[in-house]
């Protein structure tokens, strides 16, 4: 992957990225191939979109079946609503729990949501209300939004949000890029911001994503997206001295064909993967880096490292730094599969204070070579339970804000009936207020008496059941399973 300089970022050149199509995104820089069906090679063709969005590409799924049962995910989505609902609670009381959550994959249907809740991003929403459409009405710097508009069509074009020349995506994306360089003018735009926002508008609103995208860069890697790329060129070098205990054989290759960590680890890091591993793998890799912070990346790399490096009969394919180069450019498939990355990862024994510690070595070396840092980011935050001890939120702002409010159907009565009402007494009160039964369904049962059967009312006891956070949470049993 051929690296260039521009503003203050780095820019890839996909023609020669394994993930490359004959209808290559960098063929043209000044056109908008990638951005319109027609140009992707889709026109009067018939296209199958995969279940995560993407109509081509190498990132589009095989057609593998998901083998959690239906039921098991929505058990799993009854206990992460518990968890929002009372979102401090859990992550003060029962943060092993919610990593443990995390690790087994956040249900599709609340990834967003729960990503804007592990990175801070919901809270900094609540506090900066009205901020988003404040930057977004600003015109902004021409200076970047030349840039961001050339990058629009780079991102994901084979995923059907981005596909479409001026589409909603492509509106959103430049939205959130823009309100950004608004928001951080000392920082501006770097070209790998917008695959991290792109993944972020894939699921959830503009505003939530800008969010996201302000933590991730602030938080999460401060100083990955400034002028002079320090902080990437540091952690690449924490990389590599991790590598020398993780797999000696990986690292004395690299160290004789003096192949700087720069030269394979940028994209990884800067692109928190999204650009490199499969899509599934993409989102389970996401689900832990929300939680625990960037030693999540680090493991991925490491594991990838080991996998490709780690052994003398590995190393005998590629015997000079082009080989490398070109073997880790190519990872086999079989180690970036979702289950067995994800095990890899969760086992290596690679901790935070591991980084910090490595960190500051690499700092004075740093110093001693390059002379102080000219970028000062601020600390880094590893993951969920740091962002919130460091600016502890209010209930309110925890607050779950629905979208769709359904209400119960109003039920009309006739005068008669009405005449028929008794009062109350106070023991009949008394034994409503105690009354364990289910709530009224908001969704209207039908009327049919064959309908309305025992079996009918079995199921609805179940989902009551399920809908139950104290029996979902206190279940081990379920634990051990989900």
């Amino acid at each position: 992957m051929a690296k260039l300089q521009s503003g203050n970022g780095v820019q890839w050149r996909d023609s020669r990225s394994p993930r490359a199509t004959p209808e290559n995104l960098a063929e043209h820089e000044s056109s908008s191939l990638g951005s319109d069906s027609e140009l992707n090679g889709f026109a009067n063709t018939e296209t199958q979109t995969d279940r995560y969005g993407f109509i081509g590409g190498a990132q589009q799924s095989a057609g593998e079946n998901d083998n959690i049962p239906p039921d098991v995910i929505r058990q799993r989505e009854a206990k992460w609503l518990d968890m929002l609902n009372s979102w401090d609670k859990w992550m003060a009381k029962k943060h092993k729990k919610v990593k443990l959550r995390c690790q087994k994959g956040i249900p599709p249907s609340l990834r967003g949501r729960a990503w804007l809740y592990l990175s801070g991003g919901k809270v900094k929403k609540e506090q900066n209300l009205g901020k988003f459409q404040e930057l977004d009405s600003q015109p902004g710097d021409p200076k970047w939004l030349d840039v961001i508009e050339k990058d629009l069509h780079r991102q994901f074009p084979f995923h059907e949000m981005f596909v479409a020349r001026g589409g909603h995506g492509q509106q959103d994306l430049f939205r959130v890029l823009k309100a950004y360089t608004l928001h951080r003018p000392e920082e501006g735009y770097c070209q790998a911001q917008a695959p991290i926002a792109a993944v972020l508008l894939m699921h959830m609103p503009a505003e939530d994503a800008f969010w996201g995208l302000v933590q991730i860069c602030e938080k999460y890697l401060p100083g990955y997206y400034s002028a002079g790329l320090e902080a990437i060129q540091l952690d690449g070098e924490i990389l590599f001295a991790l590598l020398k205990r993780v797999s000696p054989v990986a690292h004395r290759h690299l160290k004789k064909h003096k192949i700087d960590p720069i030269l394979y680890m940028t994209e990884w890091f800067m692109c928190a993967f999204s650009r490199t591993l499969p899509w599934a793998s993409v989102l389970r890799v996401w689900d832990m880096f929300f939680c625990e912070g960037v030693k999540i990346i680090f493991r991925v790399g490491l594991v990838l490292l080991k996998c490709m490096l780690g052994s003398q009969e590995k190393l005998k394919a590629c015997q000079g730094q082009y080989e490398t180069m070109e073997l880790l450019r190519s990872i086999e498939p079989r180690y970036m599969h979702e289950v067995f990355l994800v095990q890899e990862v969760i086992e290596l024994p690679v901790s935070e204070r591991d980084i910090e510690k490595e960190h500051l070595s690499q700092l004075r070396r740093w110093k001693e070579t390059h002379g102080e840092l000219h970028c000062k980011s601020p600390p880094r935050m590893h993951g969920a339970k740091a962002i919130m001890a460091a600016e502890p939120p209010s209930r309110q702002e925890l607050k779950q804000n629905p979208t769709i409010i359904v209400e119960a159907p109003q039920t009309t009565e006739s005068k008669a009936d009405k005449g028929k009402k008794v009062k109350k007494s106070k023991t009949e009160k008394n034994k409503d207020t105690i009354n364990t039964s289910p709530p009224l369904n908001p969704y209207p049962l039908p009327r049919d008496p064959a309908l309305q059967s025992d079996n009918l009312s079995q199921l609805l006891q179940k989902d009551t059941l399920l809908q139950s956070s104290s029996q979902s949470l206190s279940s081990a049993e379920h634990d051990t399973y989900l």
